[in-house]
């Protein structure tokens, strides 16, 4: 068992910590903020089995406050373009130019964010097929670099839900789309002994951070937290650009 040492082992805390924080806030953000850090930590490979390991407990804790609160109906068609979307993530993560496919990923979270932001309103009941369709897109983006959230964060901001409806649909949505992911992994192997030494690092700041987040939600308005996702949605897709990664990686 190897933990990290140093400058790595500083932003594995770092990493876990603010992922929770921005975990237990809105849902959204955890995946984009822990893996530029974790990856310098200890490499992509380690980095995103990982973050689906420490996130399980807290996804299952989140879970059981959204259930009574989400559409189900509405998760399930999300989660069904996840399934379609995800095999198509993957074949262009192993195709295609990795430098073109993280400038693709910045730029349609960027439009994403552009499209919530503008004062669209989607409609309030939605389409079965815009669902599938929004879930598809978040299973490309999931396959292809781990962020399912932010088409189907921007779909929620846009139809303008109460916070706490809106958080739950979330949370219930990336425990479906975390479970797909796993068993995805599960297959490729992803899980391996190589992961006990930064998850004793990480479980627990990880843990702290949603804790945070959770109780920073429950005293936010509906207006600050709209905006706090925004924030963090323009964050993610400035994270991920390649322009950063002499600082980031």
């Amino acid at each position: 068992m190897t933990l990290p040492e140093g400058m790595p082992l500083a932003a594995l805390v770092l990493a876990s910590l603010a992922s929770g924080i921005a975990r237990g806030f809105s849902g959204f953000g955890a995946a984009l903020v822990f893996m530029p850090l974790a990856a310098f930590a200890i490499g992509p490979r380690l980095a995103a089995p990982l973050l689906l390991v420490i996130d399980f407990v807290p996804m299952i804790l989140l879970l059981r406050g959204a259930w009574g609160l989400a559409d189900k109906a509405e998760v399930g068609w999300l989660s069904l373009g996840v399934l379609l979307g995800l095999p198509l993530g993957i074949a262009a993560l192993a195709l295609a130019d990795p430098l073109a496919l993280r400038w693709l990923v910045a730029g349609v979270i960027l439009a994403l964010l552009v499209l919530a932001a503008s004062g669209l309103r989607f409609p309030a009941t939605p389409h079965r097929g815009a669902a599938v369709g929004v879930g598809s897109v978040a299973g490309v983006l999931a396959g292809v670099a781990l962020v399912p959230g932010p088409p189907v964060m921007a779909w929620l901001l846009g139809r303008h839900l109460p916070p706490a409806k809106l958080r739950a649909v979330f949370n219930l949505f990336l425990a479906a789309s975390g479970f797909l992911t796993a068993a995805g992994f599960a297959i490729a192997g992803l899980f391996t002994a190589a992961l006990l030494g930064p998850l004793l690092v990480a479980a627990p700041t990880y843990a702290f951070g949603t804790w945070v987040g959770t109780r920073l939600f429950t005293v936010m308005s509906p207006v600050v937290f709209r905006r706090a996702c925004y924030a963090m949605i323009a964050a993610s897709a400035l994270l991920s650009l390649p322009l950063l990664d002499p600082y980031l990686r």
